[in-house]
């Protein structure tokens, strides 16, 4: 009985938090959703491509399946740590608010800025040429097929989703499960259909002779990489506040079955060797299983997974930009909210905008856009690791705020999620090269906005409302006023 009344009070206090006549997120999202969106954006084309990469750099199956049972497990940790801050503050800015409360106007701006111009939409515009490249396999367009697939995914999305939350969400539902339909469409046939190796996976050459485990594990961690992105709806989730972290946690447990089943379907179809040796290892092995239709039929399946993916980072992208236009003077325009759609309509066209920048940009030089991927990495695990530390500050500078979900074994998990992120940040930075230069230019963009914001909002005005707590979970001062 307790219980039910602490949940009906949370919800009473979440739906009287929003100002009346002042549009804002609405509990619309079901836990299915969520969890469909999450599932969608980790299980993205990476499956289909990092499981080779990452049996060239380990020394046996066993350590195969291992690394990919650690990415699992080092995601599982981080997704704690953003269950206790979802759970506690929802707010559909999400790492956004999460800075901007712990740690100040600073940090949070300049992750918003990062967020703007190159996380989200470069991931969107990367996704659609992954769409792109395999659907002109299937119906080319002439010689700028995949350019012209890509820029037809990036406006229709984003028509869809400026459409309405309900047909994102309806759209993210079947294409996930079409992508994980997929998925197990190739852990049957690597354990039930396929051959095995002609050689034993034991004494194939090709294993190396000192295994690179660190390197290994950026390419798991980056396959893992996305399921963060749930902590912008969590201001939209019904039920309690502990709903979304019940679905953040569903969803690293689902991917994380989902990844040891394939790679085992990959060991028992290939073998060791020939995954470390194949540039298409999922479109090999249904070549093995049913013939040149198996790999033409992989082609679809990794369309689809660049879609679903594309779409949920769509969805969940322009909800930071529209956080960060409610605080924002420079960026205000952003911080509109469509109260029929239930949408950020205008983050979502500007997002749209930049994303659609991105494909003519990759239509010029592709080679350019490898590298942008490259210095995307430092600037997510720099954040990343911030919002690890947010949780720390948080804990000591509002020790009584309700927390509906807690972080087990605290302050272990959180400092080993700290290490994680820390680690993988020297390994972005070392392995980028003028990635890393390009993403600290970025930010040092970020910072001349950030001087020109704080000078525009009067200085140390600006200053002291940025270190006042925000008004409630939802809402941040500028809207209570």
């Amino acid at each position: 009985m307790r219980k039910r009344k602490t949940r009906a009070a949370e919800q009473r206090g979440q739906a009287a938090s929003a100002p009346a006549g002042v549009a804002g997120p609405a509990r619309s999202l079901r836990v299915i959703d969520v969890v469909a969106l999450t599932v969608g954006v980790v299980l993205g084309a990476g499956i289909f491509k990092a499981p080779s990469l990452v049996a060239a750099q380990v020394g046996s199956e066993g350590a195969l399946l291992l690394v990919w049972l650690l990415g699992g497990v080092a995601s599982l940790v981080g997704a704690l740590c953003y269950a206790e801050l979802a759970s506690a503050w929802p707010h559909p800015g999400g790492d956004y608010h999460f800075l901007h409360r712990a740690l100040g106007q600073g940090p949070a701006f300049l992750f918003a800025w990062a967020r703007l111009t190159v996380i989200p939409t470069g991931s969107i515009a990367l996704l659609a040429f992954v769409f792109g490249d395999y659907a002109s396999q299937l119906a080319p367009l002439g010689p700028y097929s995949s350019s012209a697939y890509a820029a037809a995914v990036v406006v229709g999305l984003t028509a869809m989703n400026v459409a309405g939350l309900r047909q994102g969400t309806r759209a993210q539902n079947l294409l996930t499960a079409l992508e994980v339909l997929g998925v197990g469409a190739i852990i049957v046939a690597g354990l039930l259909l396929a051959p095995a190796p002609s050689q034993p996976p034991a004494a194939a050459s090709g294993a190396p002779a000192s295994p690179a485990w660190g390197l290994a594990m950026i390419f798991v961690l980056l396959t893992y990489g996305g399921w963060n992105e749930v902590a912008c709806l969590s201001a939209e989730v019904r039920g309690s506040r502990r709903s979304l972290a019940w679905a953040l946690l569903a969803s690293i447990g689902v991917v994380t079955a989902l990844y040891l089943l394939v790679n085992w379907a990959y060991l028992r179809g290939l073998g060791l060797a020939g995954m470390g040796s194949s540039e298409a290892v999922a479109a090999d092995l249904m070549r093995r299983a049913l013939g040149s239709r198996g790999a033409q039929a992989i082609s679809v399946l990794v369309a689809v997974s660049a879609l679903t993916s594309a779409n949920a980072t769509v969805l969940t992208g322009a909800r930071t930009q529209y956080a960060f236009g409610r605080d924002s003077v420079l960026f205000k325009g952003l911080g509109h909210w469509h109260a029929r759609a239930h949408t950020p309509t205008r983050a979502l066209l500007v997002q749209g905008a930049l994303a659609l920048a991105l494909v003519g940009l990759g239509t010029v030089t592709r080679q350019g856009f490898q590298t942008m991927v490259e210095y995307t990495a430092p600037v997510f695990w720099l954040f990343f690791l911030l919002t690890g530390v947010s949780l720390l500050v948080l804990r000591v500078r509002e020790p009584r705020a309700p927390r509906p979900f807690r972080v087990p074994l605290y302050p272990l998990t959180p400092l080993l999620f700290i290490a994680t992120c820390a680690y993988l940040l020297y390994s972005s930075l070392a392995y980028a090269g003028l990635g890393s230069i390009a993403s600290l230019a970025v930010l040092g963009t970020g910072g001349v906005l950030l001087i020109v914001e704080q000078v525009r909002r009067g200085g140390r005005a600006r200053a002291r409302v940025s270190r006042e707590p925000l008004s409630s979970p939802v809402q941040h001062p500028k809207e209570a006023t």
